[in-house]
C-alpha cells in the first residue's frame, strides 16, 4: 500500500488546518494535533517527518542548539509546503566527540538507536508508514541507519498489520545537492565541516539575538580525524573544523532554508508515493 501525497487533498489536514497564513505552522505541528485529528489525518496521508538534531557546541560564536534548531526549521518549512505533520524535535543526538566543550549533551550511539527505534514503532503503530527524518547532525546518519533496520524488524516480530509497507527514509539538509551548491558559492573552502556559516546562517535567520555573538575569528585548525573528545578539543581547540562562521548572515539563512525545503519536499512527494 502506498501512501496518498498530501497534495491531493490540497493539504491532509484540509479539515482543521486554519486558513490564515500565519498559522500554517501550528496546523502541521503534531504536538498542536488532538488524537482525532491525528486519527482523520491518517485516512488521508501515512507519512509523518522526524526532525532529528543534536545539541553540541559549534565553535566560540555559534548556539549549541544549532543542529536541533536548523533539522526544525527546515522540517516545518517542508511541513507547510507539503501538509505533511511534523513531530516534536528530537534535540539530542550522538555528539560524543564533542563532550570536551561545555553544554554539549549526547546520546551514546545505542541509547541514540533505541529512541528512534521506538519512535517509528510508535508512530507505525497508529497506522504511520512513511517515516520522514530530517537531520541535522553528521554524528546522527550511522545510527539513525541502523535504528531503521531494527525498527523494520521489530515491526515484523511483533506483528504489526503495516509492516509490509514500512519505510523509513533519512534526509540531511545540509547535504541537499542544491544547499551544498549554494554553500560552494558563498563560502568556497571556508564552509568547512563543523560550525559551518551555513547552518550559522539558518539559526541567525531563526534567532536574531544570535548575531550578537558574531565576530571576526582566527583562522580555524583544519579538518581531521575524529578520535574521541579530549582528542577533539586538542586539534580542534575552539570547536571549529575549517570553518568561518563570520561569513554568514541572515539573507543566507532564508536562502538555505528555501533550497533545502525546496529539494526536501520534492524526495519526501517521490517517498510518500513509493509503492509499498
Amino acid at each position: 500500500m502506498s501512501s496518498p501525497s498530501p497534495q491531493a487533498e490540497g493539504s491532509a489536514l484540509s479539515a482543521t488546518a486554519p486558513t490564515p497564513a500565519e498559522d500554517a505552522t501550528a496546523a502541521i505541528r503534531l504536538q498542536l494535533r488532538s488524537w482525532p485529528e491525528v486519527e482523520r489525518y491518517l485516512e488521508r496521508c501515512r507519512g509523518v517527518i522526524v526532525p532529528l538534531g543534536s545539541t553540541e557546541q559549534h565553535g566560540p560564536t555559534g548556539a549549541i542548539g544549532t543542529d536541533a534548531l536548523t533539522a526544525e526549521a527546515v522540517a516545518l518549512e517542508v511541513g507547510r509546503r507539503s501538509g505533511v505533520l511534523v513531530t516534536p524535535v528530537q534535540a539530542f543526538g550522538m555528539a560524543e566527540h564533542h563532550l570536551g566543550f561545555p553544554g554539549t549533551i549526547s546520546l551514546q550511539p545505542a541509547t541514540l538507536l533505541a529512541v528512534l527505534h521506538d519512535l517509528v514503532l510508535s508512530l507505525a503503530r497508529h497506522g504511520f508508514d512513511r517515516i520522514y527524518v530530517i537531520n541535522g547532525h553528521g554524528g546522527n546518519i550511522a545510527t539513525t541507519r541502523a535504528a531503521f533496520a531494527q525498527a523494520h524488524a521489530s515491526a515484523t516480530s511483533r506483528g504489526l498489520t503495516n509492516a509490509a509497507a514500512l519505510r523509513c527514509k533519512l534526509a540531511n539538509w545540509f547535504m541537499a545537492p542544491e544547499a551544498m551548491a549554494l554553500a560552494r558559492e558563498l563560502y568556497g573552502e571556508k564552509e568547512g565541516h563543523h560550525a559551518t556559516p551555513s547552518e550559522i546562517a539558518i539559526t541567525l535567520q531563526l534567532e536574531p539575538s544570535l548575531q550578537s555573538k558574531q565576530r571576526p575569528l582566527p583562522e580555524p585548525a583544519p579538518a581531521g580525524p575524529i578520535h574521541g573528545p579530549e582528542d577533539f578539543r586538542r586539534r580542534h581547540p575552539d570547536g571549529r573544523m575549517g570553518s568561518d562562521p563570520y561569513l554568514a548572515c541572515a539573507e543566507h539563512g532564508a536562502r538555505f532554508l528555501d533550497v533545502a525545503a525546496t529539494a526536501l519536499c520534492r524526495d519526501l512527494e517521490q517517498f510518500l508515493q513509493e509503492p509499498a
